[in-house]
Parts: C-alpha cells; sequence; structure tokens
C-alpha cells in the first residue's frame, strides 16, 4: 500500500511561507481599507490606495498615498495599526502567541518558520526567544504610550491624548512612521519638544537594535556579557547615529527651510531626530522636502543600511554593512580574517553580505529606472522614494501620494521586497537548492 502523499502546501519552504503569508495579510488589509466603514468620506477607497496603504502598514514602512489622520476612520485607523503591529513582530510570531496562549505544541516545522523569520542561524531557544520578542515589545510600548499621552494631553482632550500616545507608540517602536496628526505633518509640531522627541527616538532605536540585542542588554547585569553580535549592533549603530547628526546639523543649519529657522536647542533635537530616522523609522520633525540635495542624498546612504537583524526596521542591517567594511580593512591590511571583537567572521557570512548587498543594490537601481521612465519628478527625490520604500523607512519629500498608479505599484512591491528581505524572497521564488555532487577546479581571473 503506498503511503499517502502530503499536500504540496506541507512541503513549502519556510520563506516560500512567510512570503504567502504577508501577501495574504497585506491583500486582507488592503480590503478592508478599502470599504465605506473605514474612510471618512463613506464612500471606498480605490483598492490600489488601500493596498498601498495596507502594504506600507504591513511591512512598517510609513509612506503614504493618502492622509492617515484624515481620510480614515476609527476604524480604519485601527485596521492599521493592527498591521503594523503584525508586520513588525512577524506574523507567525502573532501566530506563535496565540497558539502559547492556547498551550499548543509549536512544531517543528513552526520552529523553521519562526527561525528564517527571526533571521536566526538555529533553532535552538526560539520559542523562548519568541516569549521576550513579546514581553519586551509590550513592555516597551506601553512605557511609550504613556510617556505620549502625558504630553499630548496639554494640546488634545485626554481621551484622544491616550489614544494618540498607544497609537504612536505602537507606531514609532515598530519604525513604521505611520501619524495622526493630518495633512503629512508627522511630528513637526513637536520639532524641539524634548519628551516627544527622547520617547519617539528611544522607541525608534530600540525597535531597530534587535530583539536579541535588547535580551543581551537586559540580562547583561547577571551575564556581565555581551554577544559578539550584541558589540557589533550597538557600536555599528551608535557610530551611524553620532556621524549622521553631525553630518545632518552640518549641511541644514543654514538652510532657513530646515535647521536655519529654528532656535539653537530645537536645532539640536532636530539633527538628532533626523538621524535617528532613517534607521528605518519613517517619522520626521522638519520638512523632508526642503533638505539640500546633499543631505537627501547621505540620507539614502542610512537608509539603506538601515536597522539591524531581527529587528522590526529594514535595510540591508547594520551587521551586513560593519561586515562589507570589515572585508575591506582586512583586504588593504592584507588579512585573511575578517576580525571583530577577536572573534573571527566565517566565510558564509561574508558571501550572505555581499549577496544581500548586491541583490538590495540591484533592487534599488532597478526600481529608480522604473520610477524615472514613468514619473516626472527629479531623480535624487526618485532615488530617495526608492530607497525609502526598500529599506521600509517611510521617509518622503512629498512625491508619493502624486505618483501614478504604476509607479504606486513599484512602490508596493519594493516595500514587501524590503520588509522581507531580497534573499528570503529569492529563496521563497527560486527553485528548491539541490547539493553539489562535485566541485569545478579552481580558477583564476584578474579583479581591479
Amino acid at each position: 500500500m503506498e503511503k499517502e502523499k502530503k499536500p504540496k502546501l506541507f512541503n513549502w519552504s519556510p520563506p516560500r511561507i512567510l512570503v504567502t503569508g504577508f501577501a495574504l495579510i497585506i491583500l486582507l488589509g488592503g480590503l478592508l481599507l478599502s470599504l465605506p466603514i473605514s474612510n471618512t468620506d463613506g464612500h471606498y477607497l480605490r483598492y490600489i490606495d488601500a493596498v498601498f496603504t495596507a502594504t506600507s502598514a504591513t511591512c512598517v514602512t510609513g509612506l503614504v498615498v493618502v492622509d492617515t489622520g484624515t481620510q480614515f476612520t476609527t476604524f480604519g485607523q485601527l485596521v492599521i495599526i493592527s498591521l503594523i503591529q503584525v508586520g513588525g513582530l512577524g506574523f507567525m510570531t502573532m501566530a506563535t502567541l496565540i497558539a502559547l496562549a492556547l498551550r499548543k505544541r509549536i512544531s517543528l516545522k513552526e520552529r523553521l518558520i519562526l527561525q528564517e523569520a527571526m533571521n536566526q542561524s538555529s533553532m535552538e531557544g526560539i520559542v523562548r526567544l519568541i516569549r521576550k520578542v513579546i514581553v519586551y515589545s509590550l513592555a516597551i510600548e506601553a512605557t511609550g504610550a504613556i510617556l505620549f499621552a502625558s504630553r499630548f494631553a496639554f494640546d488634545m482632550p485626554l481621551g484622544k491624548a491616550v489614544y494618540f500616545g498607544v497609537w504612536h507608540a505602537v507606531s514609532m517602536f515598530n519604525n513604521a512612521g505611520f501619524d495622526l496628526f493630518g495633512e503629512y505633518r508627522s511630528l513637526t509640531a513637536y520639532v524641539g519638544d524634548p519628551v516627544v522627541n527622547i520617547t519617539a527616538m528611544g522607541l525608534i532605536v530600540l525597535g531597530g537594535l534587535g530583539f536579541i540585542v535588547m535580551s543581551d542588554l537586559i540580562e547583561f547585569r547577571r551575564n556581565r556579557r555581551l554577544s559578539l553580535h550584541s558589540k557589533v549592533v550597538l557600536s555599528m549603530t551608535g557610530a551611524l547615529l553620532a556621524l549622521g547628526a553631525i553630518v545632518f546639523f552640518i549641511f541644514e543649519v543654514t538652510n532657513g527651510k530646515t535647521l536655519g529657522s529654528l532656535d539653537w536647542p530645537a536645532k539640536i533635537w532636530a539633527a538628532m531626530f533626523q538621524s535617528v530616522t532613517p534607521r528605518t523609522a519613517g517619522a520626521n520633525t522638519i520638512d523632508i522636502g526642503a533638505l539640500r540635495h546633499a543631505t537627501l542624498f547621505f540620507m539614502v546612504m542610512l537608509m539603506f543600511i538601515g536597522a539591524s537583524p531581527g529587528s522590526t526596521g529594514g535595510g540591508i542591517k547594520t551587521t551586513t554593512f560593519t561586515t562589507l567594511i570589515g572585508a575591506v580593512i582586512a583586504m588593504i591590511r592584507g588579512k585573511e580574517d575578517i576580525v571583530f571583537f577577536k572573534y573571527r567572521l566565517p566565510r558564509e557570512r561574508i558571501f550572505k553580505a555581499l549577496t544581500i548587498t548586491m541583490l538590495s543594490l540591484l533592487l534599488v537601481i532597478a526600481v529608480t529606472i522604473m520610477l524615472s521612465a514613468t514619473e516626472d519628478r527629479e531623480f535624487l527625490r526618485l532615488l530617495f522614494e526608492a530607497t525609502s520604500a526598500f529599506g521600509t523607512v517611510g521617509l518622503s519629500t512629498g512625491i508619493t501620494p502624486t505618483l501614478s498608479d504604476f509607479g504606486k505599484i513599484i512602490l508596493s512591491v519594493t516595500m514587501f521586497a524590503g520588509r522581507l528581505g531580497p534573499l528570503t524572497l529569492a529563496y521563497a521564488l527560486g527553485p528548491r537548492a539541490e547539493k553539489e555532487l562535485y566541485r569545478h577546479p579552481e580558477g583564476k581571473i584578474i579583479i581591479g
């Protein structure tokens, strides 16, 4: 008697399941956002605009084609913030939360998918990590909500302040960049406000560090040690934040449309905030469209690097960028190994970093070329928009709402690829890898 074959769905690889899961969530979210109950005018929203918004929310980006605060009803806003939470933590994390609540056993297949979703190298302790992710996320979001609500209560009724506090805390921690202040203003009204700036920057940085690093930091008092991953992430994140603030201040301090019109404390806060937000956050306290070209291009580089692995952010990730820098330094010094904090990196990590960077670079280039062919806008602004979509950042120079339908589709696909990662997408769409039975003889080519 022949053994009964399992349906093909059960033979899908973890990357393919992740891609399909995110796609279904986006389509469902787009359907809900297109309904009259979600829109303040009581009419159906164009499905392409609804899907774009759902994609931006699920992929925790923040690019918008309609204003979130004025277009959507409370129901629509709750759909968006739910998509942000699911997209930021990952739908498999949320499914695991439900399974744990129901005391269900997490199967091997589910652990493999979680391993892929959290970008981990092994399944060891993956369920324990998911528990930490959920606890840390809720605790940080609750703290941010209290701080935001306390500040917003001075400017609006208490009930609205609490709603805004919770909504924006979830949005900021998940690096989504969505806001409810209307007319695409983001946090510009609070450019010099210490409470809003510190709270928002804290949420963004914590969401972008990654849950492995947060766990290491919380347990540091007991263990008195940090993993190599945490050391690399913290050092590179600190360097990028400091460099970003300094460069932004130098480029914009004399620009009357941005920092030039602010008092000195507000200049400092604005420079710091705009250095943090390219970590894939998407919020802003000054008009991004008024920035100088040099500043825009510098922010493009920061957005391309993005946040850290296992976080709510996108980009090629800080560890990937650090590995590339290490490879350059090792080559210049004539060394064979890349060494960080007295640890040597294995070669497959170097190859993975190169692959991710090349795939990401090719994606951004291709998207920018397509946008240049369909949209009548400055090249740098289109490059900025494409990189913002890939890095799931959400910063915009103001051209996203005016894009053609084809441009919206292109950016939607880019946000989707940026959230899942080009490599995961390639694994999901490509054929199943086959084991090599032999190796070819070594050859040499001239490089450089």
